[in-house]
């Protein structure tokens, strides 16, 4: 008895030291939180408005719209770091951000835009967005729009900027104010087995994946199951017009103003073969309410030509790297652009034949040129026969990575896998052209947005592939023509994306080891992962990162 109750006291010591220590730990987290917080709500800078006299671009603009920021980032708010390297890049590129007044006076009474002239802005007034964005504009001094929700104001949900907090904003100089409307609600919302669902507001409508169609609140008519309209046009225009009524309403009460600038949901359905008659009720009351309003989304230039009333701009995908946003901005404007490389000592290792590619700690980021393929190849792998290579895939799950082994330029012969749209694919070409494929995996759902582990050893003509750690292909006979050749690695964008042209296929930790004749591993030939040193710094800082996102996420 005596001993069971030493050991329970022991254990129990040993619990609290544990919550000790974790409490320790959350309290510095916290500390450093608060130190921050403060700094960034009471040290703000102003901003220091540019001197148009030296401005003569008549040409137009690129306007960029992110839907927020998030310290780490999600799938779908920018990451913070990711987010400072874009913008870093663009003033190294030159650009000059613009106001709303900018833009107005450009269009009404044809005034210069700076050479090269940026409309930068952050939808969905998000407090996140403030809170990460804000140190960047004044790191570079740029000049955004926080776009809101009116019937988010006086809302109980933290994540929302208040009109209180967005008046505070506009006084650094760094921010102005702008409207995405009343709401976000969707309307005509069919299953994928074609049954009606209705009308849901954002919070509600969690299950898009499961849907064959919807549109939003002020995009159409409100239909039955049978997609006929159930409103006549009189009771459309009135549940229309309360809408930017309501809208009106709540940012005179709380602003003392209407937002200037407009960005409708959805992009890019007004003026582009809705119902007139939608159509009609929409356009009157934007400009009634509005001075310039942001209908398009898809393309980042807009020129002299274009209206006040329907201008267009891009917004940057979470998982965009800086050189995607880079071969986007050469697509749209025909302007040069210099790529980021990252570390040039590893980029030494690899010839970029084709797109671009960043090489950032153990990652190599192979952005694709627009409706075209990225290709790197690794110096001196030519003289690699037997291999085995192991890499992570993490790039976005729509979308074609890669690896390459025994590529031989001259005749165009490989064995190529390949994670295209959550599939498996293993293909092999020979040199009179012919592709075969040999195993076509699906992946489940669940890990589509997961890096994936591949682990592939080719030994004579017999292959071996893992896909997180489980054995798809044991001894796979592989054409014994296909003898030498290269490892590379290629990007390319699905056709199922009908919106983006351009893919950033992401390999970490790539690592090429010789195989013996056996089979088994014999002497490590590349490595573009972490080793000693390297790998301790940074499991401790994803340590770190992980505890700042949990006090984030629980304070």
């Amino acid at each position: 008895m005596k001993k069971s109750n030493s050991y329970g006291a022991f254990d129990y010591n040993k619990k609290n030291k544990r919550k000790i220590i974790k409490t320790s730990i959350q309290s510095i987290i916290l500390i450093v939180l608060g130190f921050i917080l403060y700094h960034a709500i009471f040290d703000t800078k102003q901003y220091a408005e540019p001197d148009p006299a030296q401005w003569n671009n008549n040409n137009g603009f690129v306007a960029l719209s992110y839907f927020g920021v998030a310290r780490t980032g999600t799938t779908e708010l920018i990451a913070k770091k990711r987010l400072d390297q874009q913008l870093k890049t663009l003033s190294d590129h030159g650009y000059t951000t613009i106001s709303q007044q900018d833009v107005m006076d450009y269009y009404s009474n044809g005034k210069p835009l700076p050479p090269k002239a940026l409309f930068l802005s952050f939808e969905d007034g998000r407090n996140d967005s403030s809170l990460f964005a804000q140190p960047l504009l004044e790191k570079y001094n740029f000049k955004a729009t926080i776009l809101s929700y009116a019937n988010k104001a006086g809302s109980k949900e933290s994540k929302f900027l208040q009109p209180k907090d967005m008046l505070k904003m506009m006084k650094t100089g760094y921010w102005e104010l702008g409207s995405n409307g009343y709401r976000l609600t969707y309307i005509n919302i069919f299953d994928k087995a074609g049954k009606l669902i209705g009308v849901k507001d954002e919070n509600e409508f969690k299950d898009r994946e499961n849907t064959s169609y919807y549109t939003h609140y002020l995009m159409d008519f409100i239909r039955d199951e049978n997609h006929v309209p159930i409103e006549n046009r009189k009771a459309m225009e009135a549940r229309v017009n309360a809408d930017y009524k309501s809208m009106d309403e709540i940012y005179k009460r709380t602003l003392g103003f209407v937002p200037n600038v407009y960005m409708i949901m959805h992009a890019n359905y007004l003026y582009g073969g809705m119902n007139r008659l939608v159509e009609n009720v929409n356009d009157d009351n934007i400009k009634a309410m509005f001075g310039m309003h942001f209908n398009r989304e898809g393309f980042s230039f807009n020129t002299s030509d274009e209206s006040p009333y329907d201008l267009t701009r891009v917004q940057p995908a979470s998982y965009w790297y800086t050189n995607h946003l880079l071969m986007k901005l050469r697509k749209d404007t025909g302007e040069k652009v210099s790529f980021v490389a990252g570390d040039e000592k590893r980029a030494a290792n690899w010839n970029l034949e084709s797109g671009a590619a960043e090489f950032a700690d153990d990652r190599i980021a192979l952005t694709s040129p627009p409706a075209g393929k990225g290709f790197l190849y690794l110096k001196g792998s030519g003289a690699y026969s037997d291999v085995k290579v192991t890499a992570e895939l993490s790039g976005h799950s729509v979308g074609k990575q890669s690896i390459y082994l025994r590529y031989n330029r001259k005749l165009g012969s490989y064995v190529r896998v390949s994670i295209e749209d959550n599939k498996v694919i293993l293909e092999q070409k020979d040199k009179a052209g012919k592709i075969e494929r040999l195993l076509e995996h699906s992946l489940l759902s669940v890990a589509a947005e997961r890096a994936k582990k591949l682990e592939i050893a080719l030994h004579d003509n017999q292959l071996m592939l893992k896909v997180d750690d489980e054995l798809l292909l044991g001894e796979q006979q592989i054409n014994a023509a296909i003898k030498s050749g290269e490892i590379a690695l290629s990007s390319e964008a699905s056709p199922i994306n009908e919106k983006d042209d351009i893919y950033d296929a992401a390999f970490d930790d790539i690592r090429v080891m010789s195989v013996s004749e056996d089979g088994s591993e014999q002497k490590l030939l590349y490595k573009n992962g972490y080793t000693g040193i390297e790998g301790l710094i940074s499991r401790i800082r994803n340590a770190v990162n992980a505890s700042f996102d949990w006090a984030i996420d629980t304070f």
